[in-house]
């Protein structure tokens, strides 16, 4: 297979991770994606992973389970040499594991290969849990993929509105991509609140009415920079509402 590296390569020991997404090869090896604070995503070749008893270490790369993997090689797939579970995985049910499949897919369309996301890993781990805990996932998610667009590169322009004055929590205002946050005028009832912002800014969740504008918002930022492609998690989210 075309980009794996030649000979052994450098080794990586105990690094910590998560697998975003494995998919069969051959008899019983499995390709994975993983997110790592050190090397971000990263794809790995977890050779004989679905052999010996229990499921072999294919019962431990499990979606959701923090772990503790080592790896050797150097190209697109360096081959996975070791993993041990580094604690308890979240309990994930019903909407909350939509959200955590949600996440993963996020990170594998728009993440790029071997980029150190230290705090991304970390707000990955955090959403996990919160998602576990049984609270509204909303803000949580909301969190998530503001930090996303962050590592991205394209953090939202939020501190200030598009002529440099401070949003006010009690107007309201469009998202105009780069350009930043264009104030509404009166009675101009799109846009989103600027105190939904501002809680966006500070970390603190806002009032629940004012999550759906800015769930929007999110969502057309990350259209923009998965260049046309789509999420299949948003269509089953949809999907799941239009049954209720």
């Amino acid at each position: 297979m075309a980009g794996r590296g030649a000979g052994p390569g450098p080794r990586i020991e105990g690094e910590p991770a998560y697998v975003l997404h494995a998919r069969a090869f051959r008899e019983s090896s499995q390709l994975l994606e993983v997110f790592t604070p050190a090397h971000g995503r990263m794809g790995l070749m977890a050779r004989g992973a679905k052999g010996g008893k229990g499921g072999g270490r294919a019962a431990v790369l499990q979606p959701f389970s923090p772990l503790l993997i080592s790896w050797q090689g150097s190209g697109e797939l360096p081959q996975l040499t070791d993993v041990e579970p580094a604690g308890v995985a979240p309990r994930l049910l019903g909407d909350a594991l939509m959200g955590g499949f949600y996440l993963n897919e996020l990170l594998v369309q728009l993440l790029a290969r071997g980029e150190p996301q230290p705090a991304l890993f970390g707000r990955y781990a955090l959403c996990l849990s919160q998602l576990a805990s049984g609270e509204a996932m909303a803000w949580p998610l909301r969190c998530f993929e503001r930090d996303l667009l962050q590592a991205l590169g394209v953090a939202l322009q939020i501190e200030t509105d598009r002529h440099e004055r401070p949003i006010e929590a009690e107007a309201r205002y469009r998202y105009l991509g780069e350009a930043g946050a264009q104030r509404l005028g009166v009675g101009e009832a799109d846009g989103v609140a600027g105190a939904a912002l501002l809680a966006l800014q500070s970390d603190a969740a806002p009032a629940p009415a004012l999550l759906p504008p800015l769930r929007r918002l999110l969502r057309e930022e990350l259209k923009r920079h998965l260049h046309g492609r789509s999420l299949r998690s948003w269509g089953l989210m949809a999907e799941i509402e239009q049954l209720r």
